[in-house]
């Protein structure tokens, strides 16, 4: 069988597939790949654009263990199957009225997969998903059941939080939630210009902001989200109006749109500066999940880079003047979001505040072309101290990151001691790590 990720950018024939039950199951399944010689990888939800999650071995599949595991309803700490959907979390937590302190914008994927490469969603004051774990429980390269937390094994925490899937299967995670809560969110569009100008005040001052720009348009969609108590008054959007703007115009008349401009690229500015006058100018109050979150189906493929805060606003003119310069002609926006610092070692934020700076393109735009794109974006990044994401586009291998990351040795010595026979490897690994 052919397996393809979300951006159909990545493609695997496994020698089998597994569909494990219970941690005891992916024991036996790593032990069964170590004795045929095969490597075993956990393939999420395949929203990775990069290869990290190919299984040319063996392929597990963890979508049977799903659901809350255990509950300490004293500490909010929540502990998930690993294959648990983001997207079922509002629904788990829900009785116990509590809520995740921080999403990103899709919530497609699983959660082990999600902390594994990294993922995060915008808060000047806060950090990735991964920073949320509290504890793991993950099978390691000899088959055996290995507990990291705050009490058990604690040395590995920073590690095994956001371990790229090369230090094992992870089969639960614990989740330090905090009380449900409210968000207002205000979206609006405004002159880029002032919006950059603002960005490092706005990123550290708000809750949570971000802003979109397409190119070929001299506007920024922001959106600002204030967190509210629980109990605070909520104005939701219409359904049928939000329905109306997230799937019909965001997601239905954007991916026809998209869909055209590859064939007639010079009506790409037309349709940016449109796509920009049909989104954004809205005002509600809505359950923290119903705000962070927003269905997106077109399918692009995207590269996004961690970059000192300070240089996000420069950096991201520049990226303007670039295309300016170049005449290329760029459908999708860019997005730039910021994260507080935070202790795992591999992660993008650590030791430092972080803004962040996404570029895509559509996933049918695939000539050398349209792709250099993402070659010429990367040097900017590179040049002002940028890390990219792990699950998203980019160029770097082990002799970067060991620059990039201070504890990047230590994160390596880490994986050979938990997988000495390789069993989690696979190219994309072979290339970030060594």
């Amino acid at each position: 069988m052919e397996w393809r990720n979300w951006s159909r950018a990545e493609s695997a024939h496994p020698v089998r597939i597994e569909t494990p039950r219970d941690p005891e199951a992916v024991q036996r399944a790593v032990r069964a790949a170590a004795q045929q010689g095969l490597t075993i990888k956990a393939v999420g939800a395949g929203h990775s654009f990069t290869g990290i999650a190919v299984a040319d071995g063996v392929q597990l599949l963890l979508d049977r263990l799903s659901g809350v595991i255990a509950v300490d309803e004293s500490s909010a700490r929540v502990t998930f199957a690993a294959g648990t959907r983001l997207w079922q979390l509002p629904r788990l937590l829900a009785p116990y009225g509590l809520a995740l302190e921080n999403m990103g914008d899709i919530d497609r994927q699983t959660i082990a997969g999600a902390t594994s490469t990294g993922t995060h969603g915008t808060g000047g004051s806060f950090a990735g998903l991964a920073a949320q774990l509290v504890g793991v429980t993950l099978v390691t390269g000899d088959g055996e059941l290995l507990r990291v937390s705050d009490t058990e094994n604690a040395e590995l925490l920073p590690a095994v939080r956001l371990g790229l899937g090369a230090l094992g299967i992870l089969v639960d995670v614990t989740v330090q939630c905090v009380p449900a809560f409210s968000l207002r969110a205000v979206e609006r569009p405004e002159p880029l210009p002032e919006v950059l100008d603002s960005y490092l005040d706005r990123s550290a001052r708000e809750d949570h902001f971000e802003f979109y720009w397409f190119p070929h348009t001299e506007t920024a969609l922001t959106k600002t989200n204030t967190r509210l108590p629980g109990d605070a008054v909520r104005h939701p959007l219409n359904p049928v109006g939000r329905w109306f703007d997230d799937e019909v115009t965001a997601n239905g008349v954007y991916r026809a749109l998209c869909a055209a401009a590859t064939v007639t690229p010079g009506m790409i500015p037309t349709v940016n500066r449109l796509a920009q006058k049909l989104t954004g100018n809205r005002d509600f109050t809505d359950a923290s999940p119903k705000v962070f979150v927003t269905n997106r189906t077109v399918r692009f493929r995207e590269m996004e880079y961690a970059l000192p805060r300070t240089a996000v606003p420069d950096a991201l003119r520049e990226l303007r003047s670039l295309i300016d310069r170049r005449g290329w002609r760029v459908s999708f926006p860019v997005e730039v979001r910021a994260a507080a610092p935070d202790d795992n070692w591999l992660s993008t934020a650590y030791g430092r505040s972080t803004g962040y700076i996404a570029v895509h393109r559509y996933y049918r735009e695939t000539r050398p072309d349209q792709l250099e794109y993402f070659t010429e974006a990367e040097k900017i990044m590179i040049a002002a101290g940028g890390r990219p994401h792990w699950g998203k586009l980019h160029t770097r291998d082990a002799a970067f990151f060991a620059e990039a990351y201070p504890r990047f040795s230590d994160f390596v010595a880490v994986r050979d001691r938990l997988d000495p026979q390789g069993l989690f490897r696979n190219a994309y690994l072979d290339r970030v790590l060594g």
